[in-house]
């Protein structure tokens, strides 16, 4: 489906240019990618926040301790 987006100057320059640096000839498929990642994004944390909801108590000390350090890394 074709659509009217508003992009800024410098919004439209850097798709121009990342479009350019994959050969592509226009930005299409950059701004399908960034909506199907912002989609996914969106959609993805809440059922991962609800995962690990349902998991809570599961998990003994050591475990609860080695999740909340790698937490700590990746934040």
């Amino acid at each position: 489906m074709r659509t009217t987006v508003e992009l800024s100057d410098d919004h439209r320059s850097v798709l121009h240019f990342l479009a350019a640096q994959r050969g592509l000839r226009g930005y299409s498929k950059l701004i399908q990618e960034a909506i199907d990642f912002y989609i996914k994004e969106k959609t993805g944390k809440k059922s991962d926040i609800k995962r690990l909801l349902k998991m809570r108590g599961t998990w003994g000390k050591e475990e609860t301790k080695k999740f909340r350090k790698r937490v700590g890394e990746i934040r």
